[in-house]
């Protein structure tokens, strides 16, 4: 094997795209332009991933080692609160992801991801189909809260915003935004993500 195939290997090529479509976007990961940033021949990357799809495929898989915990906390609240904190803050970090890797196939770490979510689930009275629901509409929330909050939020006009407010035709905002600002609860993934399981606990 040669020098150049001897320091390369799936995992690599895969941290270079992640970070490629950190800097510049999804749209600008290509086997030429990781190539490039390996500084070898793009041909050399065809023994580890053998098309773009498989290129993608070993960048989900990187991305689901990230979602990995050390361990689990006792209990299986706890237990899904920290992976969910996890996996959320894995795409805050990677928000092109949540498009961009929908289409991947899992790999091994999303195997090893979904056995650490159901080890949590283990001493439980819930059936399987209980627990594929409840991991489903967490991955819901949590796909859902990242979107959100690395969207661009568009600019309020507040000058329009108050004279709206200020003729009547809007009572319940003006209860709430008549101040001229609300207090956000930084909290708040943790709170809705606690009242969801709170709420599958009583059914």
């Amino acid at each position: 094997m040669s020098n150049t195939k001897s320091r390369l290997t799936r995992e690599k090529i895969a941290a270079v795209a992640l970070a490629i479509a950190d800097a510049e976007g999804f749209h600008a990961v290509s086997m030429r332009r990781v190539a490039q940033e390996l500084n070898v021949g793009t041909m050399s990357l065809y023994y580890y991933v053998k098309t773009k799809d498989d290129l993608i495929a070993a960048m989900d898989d990187a991305l689901m080692q990230e979602a990995l915990l050390p361990s689990l906390p006792k209990g299986w609240q706890r237990a899904l609160m920290a992976i969910a904190r996890r996996t959320h803050a894995i795409f805050v970090r990677h928000p092109w992801a949540l498009v961009a890797m929908s289409s991947a196939p899992p790999g091994v770490n999303a195997m090893r991801h979904m056995e650490q979510c159901l080890d949590a689930l283990a001493e439980t009275s819930m059936t399987n189909k209980q627990k594929i629901s409840l991991l489903a509409t967490i991955d819901d929330f949590v796909f859902g809260h990242a979107l959100r909050e690395t969207s661009t939020e568009a600019t309020v006009d507040r000058d329009f915003a108050s004279a709206q407010l200020a003729t009547g035709r809007f009572p319940r905002l003006a209860e709430v935004f008549g101040g001229g600002r609300m207090e956000v609860n930084k909290s708040r993934f943790d709170q809705g993500l606690l009242a969801l399981l709170r709420q599958h606990e009583r059914e």
